[in-house]
């Protein structure tokens, strides 16, 4: 399918909207790559982007007499605008320009206005928010977004507003950017990153070669970012080179595809430089080793892992640029770009993009800013897809071939598959931010952070330990009561929690055979400053067994001679509307749509009472069944909960 029947699609049927020929020329590219243009992921992507942009429209403020708000994008789960929502004047403008509809034309024309109307500042950036003082580093995406949006669809403006556009990237590029993005690491990585292929952006379009020599300055330290053996690029900490206990380097899977990798593939695919293309397929292939079955990154270990959507992370703009511009080099980026995109599909109801597989069911609105930020990538891939290599879903991902374990020293994190399993334990302790009383705990202590099954998908998806919003105008809050979805032992005494999420050196033990892969986990239970409880037992043990039937966690104390008055906590994923039952004491049955899954224990099952049936966590946006087992009183018991598939 070419531009010309894409736009024949989508018209509204009003002869005054329709293009000239000479723009259909312009954008008709099926002749230039049949494989690509017309493809599944075309038509995906194409369908996606429509779908958000009508989602943006519809939530577009329009109060002309009012400039703090007219044009911008009113936000259905936040009391505030989000200063980067003008980033959608790209897609928008793509859309004006490929159908010729003047209602997207207005929209990118009154959302670039608001933005300079309320968060421009006179260095040339944007603040993140309405609010003084506010961030400014994203700054970076929104001027790549504008001068792609002039890259690409510059001439739908008309000339004396195109002129002020490209006055405003100059501004943009010239001053705040090229001020102090003076290196590639001078905060998180991803800004860095980024600016690899935005400064050879701006450099191209407005002629000026101190951009691109900004840009080449970048490319030459890209090498320096990645870890041994498995090629993932670090640098998403506090500070961005802070080594931990176990002395490992801050790594998030979810900056790193939607964001980081973006920018060094893009600028790299541009230049043509073979040697960061080679080391960049090196990376990709460690990254590519955590997305699910089912598309989904597996961000339950990263840095940042508070940001964690499931997709992918909440405020980057998706793995598809750089996944599907080199499903050349290994066709299973096709896959995963592929995969992804209908993860997004199925996460999105009424236009927008929701944060996670559950907000629906569950009844949470969407923020705005996933849908304005993975709009851009689907007008971006819409723009490249006369140049596309193929891309399905022919070639598996590696997690769907895996079996056995496969160990990241440079994490520690395993990844296990056995039979239709995979799962992920953690013992990462690599911890974004570790000011007093604020932890930002991802999944560690030996957690089992995620488990899937191929049959009916995500069983257990960790997430933190306390749903702590660090960047309050980018995380929702977190509706309802708190919950965290990582299975653990915990025990409470004096109001204070300690459980095993919050031990750092917890010690893993992997047996892998033929029949079976077994983790024994040796942790201690803390609270959130790292102390143990002092009035009881401390030193825990939980086991993973995997088979091809099923898995059975157990949980038992350590110490001798204590009561350990504790539970162990497995947090069973499943939407509003699955049918619960607790057959006996023992036994509690969920009905899926593929199958009915099955927890059995030795003691027995107890079912938090909870308003709605179900928890529902923020990280990675899901329900669950908070299902609950106490450890028997004596020490050298334990409690086995099994799950298998029926």
């Amino acid at each position: 399918m070419d531009r010309r029947n894409f736009i024949g699609s989508i018209a509204t049927g009003s002869a005054g909207l329709a293009l000239s020929t000479n723009l259909l020329l312009n954008h008709a590219h099926a002749e230039s790559n049949d494989g690509a243009v017309g493809s599944d992921f075309d038509k995906l992507t194409k369908s996606l982007l429509v779908d958000w942009c009508d989602g943006m429209l519809r939530r577009q403020i329009n109060k002309p007499d009012d400039p703090a708000v007219h044009g911008a994008l009113g936000c259905p789960a936040c009391e505030h605008i989000h200063g980067r929502c003008s980033d959608a004047l790209y897609p928008f403008l793509h859309l004006a320009h490929v159908t010729g509809d003047k209602k997207y034309l207005n929209a990118a024309i009154d959302v670039y206005q608001w933005a300079e109307n309320n968060v421009s500042q006179p260095d040339g950036s944007w603040r993140v928010s309405t609010r003084p003082k506010t961030w400014r580093g994203t700054s970076i995406f929104g001027a790549i977004a504008l001068a792609e949006a002039l890259h690409f669809h510059g001439e739908v403006l008309d000339e004396k507003r195109r002129a002020q556009w490209m006055a405003r990237l100059d501004k943009a590029a010239g001053g705040y950017l090229y001020r102090d993005f003076k290196k590639i690491d001078f905060t998180n990585l991803n800004y860095g990153m980024t600016g690899v292929y935005g400064f050879h952006l701006f450099g191209q379009l407005l002629k000026k070669q101190k951009f691109t020599d900004r840009s080449h300055q970048f490319a030459q330290r890209v090498k320096e970012f990645f870890t041994e053996p498995n090629f993932l690029l670090w640098g998403e900490g506090k500070p961005n080179n802070n080594r931990s206990g176990r002395g490992l380097l801050p790594v998030d899977l979810g900056y790193n595809v939607e964001e980081s990798l973006n920018g060094a593939i893009l600028y790299a695919l541009e230049v043509d430089d073979t040697e960061m293309l080679d080391l960049l397929v090196k990376t990709m292939n460690g990254h590519l080793e955590f997305m699910l079955p089912d598309g989904a990154w597996d961000n339950s270990w990263g840095t940042r892992s508070q940001k964690w959507s499931y997709w992918g992370s909440r405020t980057s703009d998706g793995c598809q640029p750089g996944f599907s511009l080199m499903a050349d080099r290994n066709p299973a980026f096709g896959t995963a770009a592929m995969k992804n995109a209908q993860l997004l599909k199925r996460c999105t109801s009424d236009g927008l993009l929701h944060g996670g597989p559950h907000y629906v069911s569950h009844g949470v609105k969407p923020c705005i800013h996933h849908t304005f930020a993975h709009a851009k990538v689907m007008a971006f891939v819409q723009d490249r897809m006369h140049e596309m290599p193929t891309v399905d879903t022919a070639t598996p991902l590696p997690r769907e071939t895996a079996n056995g374990v496969k160990h990241f020293p440079e994490l520690a994190v395993w990844l296990a598959a056995k039979g239709p399993w995979r799962a992920t334990v953690s013992a990462y302790d690599s911890i974004y931010k570790t000011k007093k009383h604020d932890h930002l705990q991802q999944p560690t202590g030996g957690s089992l952070s995620v488990l899937y099954h191929s049959k009916v998908g995500t069983l257990l998806a960790g997430s933190m330990a306390r749903y702590i919003q660090v960047e309050p105008f980018n995380m929702q809050a977190q509706p309802g009561e708190e919950f965290p979805l990582t299975p653990r032992i915990e025990t409470r005494r004096d109001n204070a929690w300690f459980t095993n999420l919050y031990d750092l050196k917890a010690d893993v033990q992997v047996k892998d055979d033929d029949d079976r892969i077994t983790f024994d986990i040796a942790t201690t239970l803390q609270d959130e400053d790292r102390q143990v409880v002092v009035d009881g037992p401390s030193k825990f043990a939980l086991r993973y067994e995997f088979d091809k039937d099923s898995v059975t966690i157990s949980a038992s104390c350590s110490d001798a001679n204590a009561e350990p008055n504790a539970t162990l906590v497995v947090p069973i994923l499943s939407p509003t509307g699955e049918k619960v039952t607790q057959v006996s004491a023992t036994r509690i049955e969920v009905v899926k749509p593929e199958g009915t899954v099955v927890i059995e224990s030795n003691v027995e099952l107890k079912i938090k009472d909870t308003a709605k049936g179900r928890v529902f966590n923020m990280v990675p946006g899901a329900e669950a069944i908070p299902i609950i087992a106490s450890l028997p009183s004596k020490p050298d018991e334990k409690v086995e909960c099994k799950i298998f598939v029926v």
